[in-house]
């Protein structure tokens, strides 16, 4: 195969297996970090090589995405045999590759990432055969990893398999993984029938130390067993997952594995020059008049960016509607998500004179958005990072956030001099609502205090940099080289 990896003088070889890379395949976060973190890590002397799945709607030809020459890959799995294709394209102004994992029966065929109304059973397939085909694509490169990162429970098997049906294999005999947990709330889990297609043997991974969780398959908590080393995207969110009430079930599965967890904060990007803040009226203006909004410079504009998922909280503006509709203020939302959801934001837009929802996500329109907005609103039940008010800072607009994970991290609530936004800590619509009052009459009344906060949030860094160091000297540890 070309494109074989030749000796380097890195200090670390990282494969890095997501789910979702940006810019060419994003659903959440996760495609963020996947897309950003190796640049970053690239600095520290660190060579990567990120593996994602060939989905239909990437643009093959935008990205320049070449097929390797002999790259059919057979795997038998399930009684079936499976063949792949391997794609590559460099990350622009880069020596990153990111190789695209081809198959049409579990990923080309798809023009989402995640396919809705999929089986179960076909869902973890498709991880399965990924997880797979990178550990065997890796050997055929000849790219030897140091660590192999992989992210949340659709690349959790790359741990399992090493610790199982690799830890024989010469080529990996020194390589060690870490896992990263985006969200605790997913966790693949499955029928147990899923070990036959695996290719694993039953005595070897279905126990309680490994993937069995309670008669089923659990591909997440294999992880946390077989894994060097364990990390969540934020200190708090690390802290949270061992309680019982952010723990997902495996609060006491991380309990036992808390010497090898730990929490690095993700980053963002910024650009050379910090958004100049007397662009926003021109932005407010644009947005007000594109969401059928009287067009205002002086009345706040809050907006929502998210998913529309019960993890958001969207509950709270759900019960808060109504007091919503009578503050001096207006509210944007964009997404799409659950049905629910978005009905109720389809019916508070028409049937108030202040809210307004688009139930889509176009990325042009939401950069408008977050440089439009005076405040954002982040009324999370719980969140591992969220990246969503980093960039809301960076574009001089307030966070409004709910005290848990990385908001709680990343946010620092007024009143203070270094105040850059508002938090709020129970999970009820009245203590969403007060802090929103709180906002709007500081924005009205405070106006230095106001000025204050926007100028702290211009300023604010979550760099990547910082982040990659962290990840750097936990992969040394991880190899016993700290």
């Amino acid at each position: 195969m070309e494109k074989k990896f030749e000796k380097h003088n890195s200090d670390l070889r990282v494969l890095f297996a997501s789910s979702e890379v940006a810019p060419y395949s994003k659903v959440g976060g996760l495609a963020d970090v996947a897309g950003e973190l190796p640049l970053y890590l690239d600095k520290q002397n660190v060579e990567c090589a990120i593996f994602t799945p060939l989905y239909g709607m990437i643009d093959e030809a935008k990205h320049k995405i070449i097929e390797l020459q002999n790259s059919d890959l057979q795997i038998d799995m399930g009684h079936t045999r499976h063949i792949f294709k391997l794609k590559m394209t460099t990350i622009p102004k880069t020596k990153i590759k990111v190789f695209f994992v081809d198959n049409p029966k579990y990923f080309s065929c798809f023009n989402v990432v995640y396919p809705m109304w999929t089986d179960e059973m076909y869902e973890m397939q498709r991880y399965v055969a990924f997880s797979l085909a990178v550990l065997e694509y890796a050997k055929l490169l000849n790219f030897k990893p140091d660590i192999i990162h992989a992210n949340d429970w659709h690349t959790a098997m790359l741990p399992v398999y090493l610790k199982s049906n690799y830890k024989n294999d010469e080529f990996y005999k020194d390589t060690k993984s870490v896992f990263t947990i985006h969200n605790l709330a997913y966790q693949g889990e499955c029928d147990k029938a899923i070990i036959d297609f695996a290719n694993m043997r039953w005595d070897n991974v279905y126990n309680d130390n490994c993937i069995e969780h309670y008669g089923k398959v659990n591909w997440l908590k294999g992880a946390l067993y077989c894994a060097d080393k364990i990390t969540t995207v934020s200190n708090r969110y690390a802290q949270e997952i061992l309680t019982s009430d952010f723990g997902e079930g495996m609060d006491y599965t991380l309990r036992g594995q808390t010497y090898k967890l730990c929490g690095i904060l993700n980053g963002t990007t910024y650009d050379k020059k910090s958004f100049n803040i007397k662009e926003k009226p021109k932005f407010k203006e644009e947005i007000q008049q594109a969401f059928g909004l009287p067009i205002n410079p002086n009345r706040p504009l809050i907006a929502m960016i998210s998913r529309l998922v019960y993890q958001k909280g969207l509950d709270l503006v759900d019960f808060a509607k109504f007091d919503l509709m009578n503050l001096p203020a207006d509210f944007v939302f964009l997404g799409t998500g659950e049905a629910g959801y978005q009905n109720m934001l389809i019916w508070s837009s028409n049937n108030s004179s202040n809210m307004r929802a688009w139930i889509d996500f176009k990325a042009e329109l939401s950069e408008k958005i977050y440089k439009a907005s005076d405040m954002f609103l982040m009324p999370s039940l719980f969140e591992p990072c969220g990246i969503s008010q980093m960039i809301a800072m960076k574009y001089g607009s307030a966070p409004i956030v709910r005290a848990t994970g990385g908001l709680d991290d990343t946010v620092i609530a007024y009143p203070n001099s270094k105040a850059t936004g508002f938090k709020f800590l129970g999970y009820d619509a009245q203590s969403m609502v007060n802090e929103i009052k709180n906002a709007i009459w500081t924005y009205y009344d405070r106006k230095d205090d106001f000025k204050n906060i926007i100028k702290n949030c211009i300023d604010a860094r979550f760099s990547w940099d910082e982040s990659a160091l962290k990840y750097k000297l936990l992969y040394l540890d991880a190899l016993g080289r700290k």
